[in-house]
């Protein structure tokens, strides 16, 4: 019994998830007609959720910035970060949306150029609403969501000494019940949202290398290759997350921001650079103008069939992400201060998204904008996981061009299926910062077995709904993590005054 008790976050979350891959293999209508139910019943109800609570996740994040807590050190006041910050940067780079960015970068202006939040598709006015649309998605929102949570599981790891799990974040308030029933159910909830926060990702990504295969190799479309891409890639990944975190993951994640770097040089030289940087300076113009109009955004009175499909869907997929990409960015931000992590967190990584998506999405909207092809965007918008390749033949060097944005993709599919395996291991495993190899591989298998069963069962459509409906909860444990977070700050701030009377007299 004591062992069950010692291993029962695995050993349920373990339960949990085969359940639903036999489920997805046994009964697959029935898994889409049941996670549609979910999905819709999420969007009608509690869509309003998602909306309220990332929004004080942002105005949380930014008072954190500027509060009394911004020397708080995590860890001891004399440990030193862990990693340089350009691979400390890569590395929340590539685990929080790295394979994000390449998947829509091209296909979310076009598309929503299409088919904007209001007013008439195919106009200048839709062009400009959907770079802002697309900042607003991939912006402050998200990265606010990763600092909160990660700042939190950083603050009662290094500081606190407790175990690296999400359950550790309420000490404030559960005390050692966080050891207790209440507390498993929060790190079985946080493994469960996890799975298939991953496997959402592993699945688009999965459909993008196929798709790069069939572009440069001519490689069949299809769901056949699709799986083995996965097969595949779950061997190279177990083999790389075997050698650690201080070497496969950081070389891995530093090689993906090389040749990130690589193709926006290329792109802004070999595109429209003017129109470039005119998009990038006039989107961020019209986003902070309209940011808490889009921030608070529902149609109560009307239709909001593309609230739901593109804003409620990316907050519960942030969600969904956050106990994954919060624990890895915990792991490596030992001996940062809270301001130090607020700027590298939530500020530089919104920059650099905006300056991808201003490159990327402006110069596709450049190709069809002023040659007035809307057969360009229709397909785009049609074809999304060939988006980045459709728009690469448009351009000079299309061939390296490809090549290049393949081996992105590839890497950061990598990258992203190497730091879910090692956090895995780390919930699941009471909290360890270094979890075995045996139980990482283990969790390499499932949440590939996940993603490929979702594809299976319904395509990205039931991957959006599974991320959606474990993403929900999710959402009201994060409010309470952050009040716990500032009850643990204060609690800090009142040890360090005592530190400071104790040395005066």
């Amino acid at each position: 019994m004591e062992k069950f008790k010692e291993k029962s976050v695995l050993i349920i979350s373990l339960a949990l998830t085969l359940i639903f891959i036999l489920w997805g293999i046994f009964f697959t209508d029935n898994l889409a007609k049941v996670t549609n139910i979910i999905y819709t019943g999420s969007i009608d109800y509690l869509g309003w959720v998602y909306i309220g609570t990332t929004f004080f996740f942002v105005i949380f994040s930014i008072y954190l910035l500027f509060s009394k807590y911004g020397h708080i050190r995590l860890g001891k006041p004399t440990d030193k970060p862990d990693f340089n910050t350009a691979s400390w940067l890569a590395m929340l780079f590539g685990a929080g949306m790295g394979i994000g960015i390449v998947y829509w970068g091209v296909a979310e202006p076009v598309t929503h150029y299409t088919k904007p939040p209001y007013g008439e598709g195919y106009t200048i006015d839709a062009a400009n609403t959907a770079m802002t649309y697309t900042f607003f998605h991939w912006g402050l929102h998200p990265w606010a969501i990763y600092t909160v949570i990660g700042l939190a599981l950083a603050f009662f790891q290094y500081n606190k000494r407790l175990p690296a799990s999400i359950s550790s974040v309420f000490y404030p308030i559960l005390k050692d019940r966080i050891n207790g029933p209440i507390g498993k159910t929060i790190d079985i909830l946080s493994v469960f949202a996890t799975v298939f926060g991953i496997a959402t990702s592993l699945g688009l990504g999965a459909l993008q290398v196929t798709a790069g295969m069939h572009t440069i190799f001519n490689a069949p479309d299809t769901l056949m290759v699709q799986i083995i891409v996965i097969i595949v890639a779950t061997v190279i990944f177990l083999i790389s997350v075997n050698t650690g975190l201080e070497r496969g993951i950081q070389y891995l994640s530093n090689s993906a921001m090389i040749i990130s770097f690589a193709i926006l040089l290329l792109i802004l030289i070999l595109g429209p650079t003017l129109t470039i940087v005119k998009v990038f300076f006039n989107t961020t113009g019209l986003y902070l103008n309209n940011f808490i109009q889009m921030s608070l955004r529902l149609r109560p009175f009307g239709e909001g069939e593309w609230i739901a499909a593109w804003t409620l869907f990316y907050w519960a997929w942030w969600i969904a992400w956050a106990p994954f990409v919060g624990m890895f960015i915990a792991r490596i931000s030992r001996g940062r201060t809270v301001k130090e992590f607020v700027i590298g967190v939530l500020i530089v990584p919104t920059i650099g998204t905006c300056l991808w998506m201003s490159i990327f999405g402006g110069a596709a909207l450049d190709l069809v904008v002023h040659n007035n092809n809307h057969d360009l965007a229709t397909y785009i918008s049609e074809n999304v996981s060939l988006a980045i390749f459709t728009f690469f033949d448009q351009l000079p060097l299309s061939t390296f061009l490809g090549i290049l944005g393949f081996a992105l993709v590839a890497i950061y599919y990598i990258t992203v299926a190497d730091t879910a395996t090692f956090v895995l291991g780390m919930l699941s495993e009471g909290g360890t910062l270094n979890p075995s190899n045996k139980i990482k591989m283990t969790w390499g298998v499932i949440q590939s077995a996940v993603a490929a069963v979702l594809l299976i069962s319904g395509g990205l459509e039931v991957l959006q709904t599974a991320s959606i409906a474990a993403a929900l909860p999710f959402a009201f444990i994060m409010l309470v993590m952050s009040y716990s977070l500032l009850k643990g700050f204060n609690g800090e701030l009142e040890i360090q005054r005592r530190k400071k009377r104790v040395k005066e007299t």
